[in-house]
């Protein structure tokens, strides 16, 4: 795999998602090039419309700065064929457009301490927030405190790094437009990538945050997983360490589902899956060769040289939506509009953009083929990509049936950047080593059973001291040794979610659904209020629905041993419904903590007894009172003035 000739520190960050009445700011992202003799910014569009812009942030480091210490990490070396690597196969969580960006889990240390950080293929440093952060925010999972780890081991100064200033460790530092900030030490520990992994705990570099600002001070996740180009990066670390193959994946949910997949490692890919070329030399981004874009098999009238300006078409896991130049921005806009004349446009949902909407689709996504026009993007050597609405559409936050273009112009920047919103349900192969990038349309909430993983299982386990358990870590410190299902570290459950997918006919669609819950309740040996429907979603008879198992109500969580119950009965299969629910299939169950709740949520209710009781014996007490002064009242004797007639007398001479 080619190198730049100048070593590169990638930090480019998210753009969150997009504003309505219930969600906070954007973030955009520092574009900035430092050199000697001047600043190269790419610089937002007109007002009312800058959050649509995303900045690629291209940060030369200091001298060395972006190298891991000789001692920790061995130089790369050329991809040779031999026998199957392991891969790291992972569960993405949250959602593109709630919450702005996917999260990952992952292990870091000896015990395991568990991170949601940001899948960012922009990014190239993995950093989670540090115990001595007296300025990081509040976020998902506690600090990261090395006292605590067994393996931890700072990466010390030397030529290769930058150094604090007493020269004592190396430290990194990122920074981006919209005034947000990471800084913080490097340092080595053990990284675990959870038990449906079959790759076992590797020795990795990290970032442990000192300082953090801006969004990055109050997003809801940990931290940033850097997966882009670099030395730094944890995939660049685990080819370098030769247990993975130069190759990872993503797959993004769908516009009603979220969550998804992620492999670190090679695959074998699927006979239908499309490639790109992607050239590393380029631009430090990962880049494909878009050629022209068809709208409704038309295709739109530009030269393929407007996708190729600048840093030509680049591919972002950290971005939300799509921004094309202004001539191939225009020429979209107009032929959507073109193919949507029976749909009536309407104002965005945030009076402060001029979003492109459209009302009167319907909420069924399985059918909004129907209304809105199929997309194609064609790749160097002629390869389509078919594109569906939910991969250039986004809900409108307040009007039913109506959805928004999530394709925007990049101001005056000639780069065409791809957010996350176009590969929604695609499975994406960011394949390093023959410098391609697959592309596979798949349902990415059940990828695992339509995706062959090689080299993995479903759920795989290894035995204390077995052969997948490295050189130079302990058997013991390995999350895949602690009980099926369940990672170390997790003694209290909160919650745990899952999908099932069944078939339904036409009548009382409803009513079905709600049957499940007490069926389900009872092959999980749970209560029924245990049980709670969150979503579901429809493709002609095939519904979707995600279910929670919480705790009893007298109870804020679930032991291990309840919830491994539970999850063993989801993932191997022990689920029997009727066969009016045709055939059947749970997917992608997750953990989640208990939920931290403040004193007041604690003992609310005893707070509010006590508070009833004072005002009962408040109000005895004044009532007390009322009749004692009634009673004394009512015992004093009064008189006429006429009632006794007493006699004038005549005043006596002294």
């Amino acid at each position: 795999m080619s190198h730049l000739p100048v070593s590169l520190i990638l930090s480019i960050s998210l753009l969150l998602y997009h504003p309505s009445a219930s969600s906070p700011s954007p973030r955009y992202v520092s574009a900035v090039k430092h050199d000697s003799s001047h600043n190269i910014i790419l610089r937002p569009p007109t007002a009312g419309s800058n959050r649509h812009t995303m900045f690629l942030p291209l940060f030369p480091s200091p001298p060395n700065s972006s190298r891991i210490s000789g001692d920790a990490m061995p130089r790369r070396q050329l991809q040779k064929s031999g026998p199957p690597r392991p891969n790291a196969r992972m569960a993405l969580h949250d959602d593109l457009l709630l919450n702005g960006y996917y999260t990952t889990r992952l292990w870091i240390g000896s015990p395991p301490q568990r991170f949601a950080l940001i899948v960012d293929t922009g990014s190239t440093v993995t950093y989670v927030p540090c115990s001595t952060c007296e300025q990081c925010g509040k976020h998902q999972d506690p600090k990261f405190n090395p006292e605590l780890s067994d393996t931890y081991k700072p990466v010390k100064c030397n030529i290769d790094c930058t150094c604090d200033n007493n020269r004592d460790q190396c430290i990194y530092e990122r920074q981006y437009a919209e005034m947000s900030s990471s800084s913080g030490v490097l340092g080595q520990d053990i990284v675990s990538f959870g038990n449906q992994s079959d790759l076992p705990p590797q020795r990795a570099v990290f970032g442990c945050e000192n300082r953090e600002t801006g969004d990055l001070y109050s997003q809801h996740a940990d931290g940033i997983m850097g997966l882009g180009r670099g030395d730094l990066s944890i995939v660049d670390q685990l080819v370098d360490g030769g247990v993975i193959s130069d190759s990872f994946s993503l797959c993004y949910g769908g516009m009603d589902v979220g969550g998804g997949a992620m492999v670190l490692g090679g695959i074998t890919p699927p006979a239908e899956m499309v490639y790109a070329y992607s050239d590393p030399v380029r631009s430090p981004y990962y880049n494909i060769e878009l050629k022209e874009i068809h709208v409704a098999g038309k295709r739109l009238p530009l030269r393929s040289s407007v996708f190729d300006g600048k840093y030509g078409t680049v591919l972002d896991s950290g971005t939300t939506y799509a921004y094309l130049p202004e001539a191939a921005f225009v020429a979209f806009k107009r032929a959507v509009m073109k193919e949507v004349l029976g749909l009536h446009q309407i104002k965005g949902p945030d009076p402060s953009y001029d979003d492109i909407c459209f009302s009167g689709a319907g909420s069924d996504v399985s059918q909004l083929s129907k209304t809105f026009p199929s997309v194609e993007m064609v790749f160097g050597k002629g390869q389509k990509l078919s594109l569906s609405p939910e991969n250039y559409l986004f809900r409108h936050a307040r009007v039913s049936g109506a959805y928004c273009l999530g394709v925007f112009q990049n101001a005056n920047d000639p780069t065409t950047l791809l957010g996350g919103i176009v590969v929604r349900n695609t499975f994406v192969m960011y394949d390093r080593e023959h410098e391609k990038i697959g592309f596979w349309k798949t349902n990415c909430s059940d990828i695992w059973e339509r995706l062959h993983v090689s080299g993995g299982s479903p759920q795989a386990s290894s035995p204390a001291g077995g052969s997948n358990s490295t050189a130079d870590i302990s058997p013991s410190l390995s999350p895949m040794t602690s009980p099926k299902y369940i990672l170390p570290g997790e003694t209290e459950i909160g919650s745990i979610t899952f999908y099932l997918s069944v078939s339904l006919n036409d009548t009382n669609v409803q009513s079905q659904i709600t049957k499940l819950a007490p069926l389900i309740a009872q092959e999980l040996h749970v209560n029924s209020s245990q049980v709670h429907l969150l979503n579901f979603t429809s493709k002609g008879n095939d519904y979707v629905t995600q279910w929670s198992i919480t705790p009893p109500n007298s109870a804020d969580f679930m032991s291990k041993e309840t919830a491994s119950n539970i999850i063993s009965r989801i993932a191997e299969g022990h689920i029997h419904l009727p066969e009016s629910y045709g055939k059947f299939q749970l997917s992608n169950w997750q953990i989640y903590p208990p939920e931290k709740r403040s004193w007041w949520q604690k003992n609310y209710l005893v707070a509010v007894v006590a508070s009833m009781l004072a005002l009962v014996v408040g109000l005895s007490g004044v009532g007390i009172w009322w009749f004692w002064r009634r009673k004394q009242q009512s015992n004093i004797q009064y008189k006429p003035v006429d009632s006794m007639v007493v006699p004038e007398q005549e005043l006596q001479p002294l």
